[in-house]
This record gives structure tokens, C-alpha cells and sequence, in this order.
């Protein structure tokens, strides 16, 4: 009986150990396959390989035609055609491209990596954030991988997909310099990812993705300095978190609708002078804005009761706001606290 014990005693044990050896490779197995991939004739090499085999299937080539009305100097009408990409963001073809890409044209044409070829469908288009959906009817689609959860830092390494000048996909990398905020884009009514991943003519529209193939955002322009100059490696991408929430009302709505009061403002003065508030720049001629009374160089401190830190900040909760709302906002002028009430109104289209 000692010995049956004994023996069972060690069987427990051997098998215990087995399992706790099987949950150890388990886990550890994606860890040695990546250390595996980045080993070549012994020598260890950096790769994104796999991000881009995880994405590069969802990214699409898109073809616009569309009519450009004729001039004093030329009457006749022409046909222009413009080149942009694509991000395939569900199996039910639904696809988020740039705003530009797509705008007044009358033929859009899907191009898939592995050669299909279809016609698609402009769902809506919001030129503010610089987003379009289309939609096209396919099956098997290769969907785009995303994580919402993961943030984006400063420093992150970033890859662009798209399709510029026609020559085939391509991929660019880069390093983010910059996240959330407008960094410096006066009245954007879209958060920016700042990077110098390259976005050529082409590549607008296509997929921002992180090391891990995820989706952080959809490739939208190279920024261009008030003299008409590029600047060098700056570009930018439209955060996915954003992307998708334009995406959703796009499709439930057609259409997405912002507040607006007719201010301009100075999106850096808070930063430059350690100051929370919104420095006005500009106010439309019979804005609502101007309605209330507000002027270039009032302070705007707080707007429907909560302080604002920012220009982002105060312009999204302006834009988020129904049309119509009463919005309470403190502001100083000449040093002097003081308190109006703005009616928002839509954003003209």
C-alpha cells in the first residue's frame, strides 16, 4: 500500500510538472517566435514584417472621376481623375478613405490587394475632419486589425500604407511628434497625429498603423506653411478613435453636424503663455459670436460652465454641442471678468 502511494505520489507530481512546463511554453512561445523573426544567419535584424502582413490586405487603391466646371477662359467642362487609398474597416465593405480624395466626383473604384476590382458607393463625407465612407458590395473581405485601448505616444514608431502615384503599395515609416490636440492647425475641427512618416500624393486616405499592424489612424496631408512651402516631414494622420466616430454617424446620418459660433482663435497662445483659455483671433460678421457680443482678443475662460484649458478643448465643445444650445461663456477683456450667452448655430457646409 506504501508503495502504490508512492508511486501515485510521483505520478501526480510528473504530471503536475508537465502541465506547469506546457502553460510556461505556451505563454512564452509568441515571445521566442518574434526573437526567432528577428534572427537571420545570425545576426539580429529589426523587421515589421508581420505588422505589415497584418494590414497591408486592408488597404485599398481608390480611383475617382468626377467633372470640373469650365472657366471664363476655358467654357468647356473637363474630366479629371484622382488617385487616393483606402482602409476596408468591417466584412460588410464599409471603407474610410480622405475627404478629398472623393470629393465631387461621380465614379469611385475600389481596388483590392489580391486584384478585385469594384464599384463603390459614397456613404457620406465630412470635409472638417477630412473623412469619407464608401461602401462597396464584397465578400471576404480582409478587415484591418484595430485596438482601441492602445494610446498613442510621442515617440511611437508609425508606419503609412497607401498607394501614391499609382506605382503600387508601398509602406513609410515613421516617429510620432505629436498627439491629440490640433498642433498648430488653426479651427480644425479634428484631433491630428503628427508624425514624419511620408504621405505622398496618393497615400492620403491609407492606414496609420502602430508595430503591431493595429490601425491608429487615416492618412491625411503634408503640412503646408502660410508662404506656400511644405514642411519638411511634417505630416498628418486622423486618430482612428475619431475616424470612427465620424464613420458611425456618417453612416447612421448621412452627415455629421457641428456647433459653430463664427470665432477664430489662436490655438498655441495658451501653451506659449501658460494660460488656460482661448485666445479669439476673429469674429464672423453676424455670427453667433457676434450676436453675443464677443470680440477679438477676449480671453474665453469658460464655456457652458466648465473652464476650458485649450482652443481643442473649447472648439469641441462647441462643435459637439446640438445647434440651437444657450451656452453660458465667462470671458476677460481688458482685464475685466465678464459673462455672455451664445446661441450655437450648425457649421455652414
Amino acid at each position: 500500500m506504501q508503495q502504490l502511494s508512492s508511486t501515485l505520489r510521483f505520478l501526480l507530481q510528473s504530471v503536475g510538472l508537465g502541465l506547469v512546463v506546457a502553460a510556461i511554453v505556451i505563454i512564452a512561445k509568441p515571445f521566442w517566435a518574434q526573437s526567432e523573426s528577428l534572427r537571420q544567419n545570425g545576426n539580429e535584424i529589426t523587421s515589421f514584417n508581420q505588422a505589415v502582413r497584418k494590414a497591408a490586405p486592408a488597404v485599398v487603391n481608390i480611383y475617382s472621376m468626377g467633372e470640373i466646371q469650365g472657366s471664363y477662359y476655358q467654357p468647356q467642362s473637363s474630366r479629371v481623375w484622382r488617385l487616393g487609398s483606402g482602409v476596408i474597416m468591417d466584412s460588410q465593405g464599409y471603407i474610410l478613405t480622405a475627404h478629398h480624395v472623393v470629393d465631387n466626383v461621380d465614379k469611385i473604384e475600389v481596388a483590392l490587394q489580391d486584384g478585385r476590382r469594384y464599384a463603390a458607393q459614397l456613404i457620406g463625407s465630412d470635409r472638417y475632419t477630412d473623412l469619407a465612407v464608401l461602401k462597396i458590395d464584397a465578400e471576404n473581405l480582409p478587415v484591418i486589425p484595430v485596438q482601441s485601448t492602445r494610446r498613442v505616444r510621442v515617440g511611437d514608431i508609425v508606419l503609412a500604407i497607401g498607394n501614391p502615384y499609382n506605382i503600387g503599395q508601398t509602406i513609410t515609416q515613421g516617429i510620432v511628434s505629436a498627439s491629440g490636440g490640433r498642433v498648430g492647425v488653426s479651427n480644425s475641427y479634428s484631433d491630428l497625429i503628427q508624425m514624419d512618416a511620408v504621405i505622398n500624393q496618393g497615400a492620403s486616405g491609407g492606414a496609420l498603423v502602430n508595430t503591431a499592424g493595429e490601425l491608429i489612424g487615416i492618412n491625411n496631408a503634408r503640412y503646408n506653411s502660410a508662404f506656400g512651402d511644405g514642411g519638411e516631414g511634417i505630416y498628418f494622420a486622423v486618430p482612428y478613435e475619431n475616424a470612427r466616430k465620424v464613420m458611425k454617424t456618417l453612416i447612421q446620418e448621412g452627415k455629421v453636424v457641428r456647433g459653430y459660433i463664427g470665432i477664430s482663435v489662436n490655438p498655441n497662445f495658451s501653451e506659449e503663455q501658460s494660460l488656460s483659455g482661448i485666445l479669439i483671433t476673429g469674429v464672423e460678421r453676424n455670427s453667433p459670436a457676434a450676436k453675443a457680443g464677443l470680440q477679438p482678443n477676449d480671453f474665453l475662460v469658460a464655456i457652458g460652465g466648465d473652464p476650458v484649458r485649450s482652443a481643442p478643448e473649447g472648439l469641441d465643445r462647441v462643435a459637439g454641442s446640438e445647434p440651437g444650445t444657450k451656452l453660458e461663456v465667462e470671458f476677460y477683456r481688458n482685464e475685466k471678468r465678464m459673462t455672455t450667452t451664445v446661441t450655437v448655430a450648425e457649421l455652414p457646409r
